[in-house]
């Protein structure tokens, strides 16, 4: 046991080193992009002093009904202490599932059972003062609401080792095992990340992209300085005439798409009997600097499409645009009507925002406090560095992609698990400066799209402008593209052929949802009454998934049936096989 204890101590006294070196070479974020504005609090302080002026009953009953819970709540405990038992407070009743505190030591420990109740009732008083606080309009008082609960949730006695009794037991078990290892886990997350904390979610020697992820059989045919384009193999004697490509979105990789065979979307369309194509978009450094909306609708779709109905002998070609790419595929299809262009036969949409007019969760990132700092931060480095993006959007769902990671980790001592998604989620990519702050300002925040228009590649277009037949899948549960606001958007759309899909669960889970798994239903509604929810309450649900109705949906609008295409052909010699170099993160051969 004393040779366990001298080998522990000093393994934690070179770990202790390292963590210093590491936390000595740390990035410097800049202030405007890890909080919001001090206007949101001063406003907040100015409208909760005003009601105490003008309403102090309102503002006592709230004092006074938190302070009676907190008084019962601690004289429940004192009997329970006195007598050795532990009854169940009514407060606790009336509380949801809680995944935080799923251990039983919860419950069944008068002290920590004393912490979880007191915890609970301390941020039910907190979210009850911010709900009922009047003064603020809605915009700001989402805001307030959000932030307010990141503080609340930071602050869980699950996120401290002193306060979380599975930790303290582990530790125990263990002999300090653990705590050893959860500190081999956060210094070499902090070594990994230039000083920065950024929580391992997926073991990173469990994939490799091209191994075991995205291994679809294909060959980038064609390649520029934005994106390489895949050609699938064929697995079918023949395919229909119109070939389709895919735009995903790149904030994130496209093998979201081709994960493993069994949840892989890319696999399945071509299994369907289609001409596959998928842009492999590339990771932008700072000589993307002037990279702009109009290079990715120039270079990016116009090439993609120019390219792919080159290959195929065809007129035309289906396209599909993911989150981002849908938004910019729309903006495409709006600079193809003004230029006469009938490339495009029939569109999809994942997930997409068009109208911005409502920008759900991720919104409370797009007020002028945050998308200042981001302009700034591109102006100087030239590129918005992926660990932002990374970040905001972790805390959109804090408790399950930062604290009970960390808690696993950091304070269990457990490597991180093998989970496919997760890997995918921590590969992200950068931003062209120009491209950010574009989309940040003229389409985040300026709503020019569904407005006024949006002025890109020389023209200026508007939702009204995308005529071609089009299908929108959303999902229920989307935290960044809320599925109304995309419901919204679509209704603006100029076509006269329509398809709205409402997939159950969020913005991947919905999307990669295999027909195999039977696990996320859908919803459907032919007609188009002006509110979402109207919409969705009149909507048929169908169980399983989505992908099926899509599939008869792109079959319809696809032609007939031609001999299978092998990738490429003689004025495109395939460059690589798929999954690519970029992907990669590597330049071309």
């Amino acid at each position: 046991m004393l040779s366990a204890l001298e080998t522990n101590l000093a393994r934690i006294d070179d770990l202790s080193k390292r963590l210093v070196a590491a936390l000595a070479t740390k990035r410097t974020v800049p202030r405007a992009l890890q909080a919001p504005g001090q206007d949101l609090y001063m406003q907040a302080a100015a409208a909760y002093v005003g009601e105490m002026m003008q309403n102090p009953a309102k503002i006592i009953e709230h004092q006074v009904g938190y302070w009676g819970k907190t008084l019962k709540h601690y004289v429940e405990a004192q009997q329970a202490i006195a007598t050795g038992g532990l009854a169940r407070p009514e407060t606790e009743d009336a509380a949801p599932e809680d995944p935080r505190f799923a251990s039983p030591h919860w419950q069944d420990n008068p002290y920590f059972h004393f912490l979880k109740q007191q915890y609970l009732l301390n941020a039910d008083a907190v979210q009850t003062a911010v709900a009922d606080l009047d003064g603020l309009d809605e915009r700001q008082k989402r805001r307030l609401e959000y932030f307010s609960r990141q503080i609340v949730d930071m602050f869980s006695p699950t996120n401290f080792l002193g306060t979380n009794p599975e930790a303290l037991a582990r530790a125990v078990e263990t002999e300090g095992e653990s705590l050893v290892k959860g500190l081999e886990n956060l210094v070499a997350d902090l070594e990994a990340n230039d000083g920065e904390l950024i929580v391992t979610l997926a073991d990173k020697n469990a994939f490799e992209v091209g191994e075991n992820l995205a291994t679809a059989p294909g060959e980038v045919v064609w390649r520029n300085h934005l994106f390489e384009l895949i050609q699938y193999a064929p697995s079918t004697p023949q395919v229909h005439e119109t070939p389709l490509v895919i735009f995903p979105p790149w904030i994130n990789k496209f093998y979201i798409l081709d994960l493993k065979e069994k949840n892989s979307l890319i696999r399945w369309i071509v299994e369907q009997g289609f001409t596959l194509f998928v842009v492999s978009w590339v990771d932008p450094d700072a000589s993307y600097r002037d990279t702009g909306m109009s290079d990715y609708v120039e270079d990016g779709y116009l090439a993609a499409i120019r390219e792919v109905k080159a290959i195929c002998g065809t007129e035309k070609v289906n396209a599909v645009g993911y989150c981002i790419a849908g938004t910019t595929l729309s903006c495409t299809l709006g600079v193809m009507k003004k230029r006469g262009d009938t490339s495009v036969n029939a569109a999809t949409f994942f997930t997409t925002l068009t109208d911005f007019s409502d920008q759900g969760e991720v919104g409370v990132f797009l007020d002028d406090d945050f998308v200042d700092g981001i302009e700034a931060e591109c102006a100087r480095a030239g590129y918005l560095d992926s660990f932002y993006m990374s970040r905001t959007f972790s805390f959109l769902r804090s408790n399950d992609l930062i604290y009970r990671p960390a808690i696993r980790s950091y304070m269990m001592g457990e490597a991180p698990p093998a989970f496919d998604l997760l890997f995918w989620n921590g590969d992200g990519t950068n931003l062209p400066a120009r491209m950010a702050v574009e989309y940040l300002r003229g389409l985040c925040q300026q709503d020019k799209l569904a407005t006024t228009g949006f002025e890109v590649a020389g023209e200026t277009v508007h939702l009204s402008d995308v005529e071609v037949p089009l299908c929108a899948i959303a999902c229920e549960s989307d935290h960044i593209a809320a599925w109304r606001s995309s419901y919204r958007g679509v209704a603006q759309m100029g076509s006269a052929d329509k398809t709205f899909i409402l997939s159950e669960s969020g913005h991947i889970a919905g999307i990669v949802n295999p027909p195999s798994k039977k696990k996320y239903g859908h919803y459907v509604n032919k007609a188009w009454p002006e509110s979402p929810d109207a919409w969705r309450a009149a909507a048929q649900k169908h169980e399983g998934s989505w992908w099926p109705r899509w599939g008869k949906w792109l079959a319809a609008r696809s032609g007939g049936k031609v001999a299978a295409r092998e990738p490429g052909d003689s004025e495109h010699v395939p460059l690589a096989p798929a999954p690519g170099t970029y992907v990669r993160g590597r330049p071309a051969a």
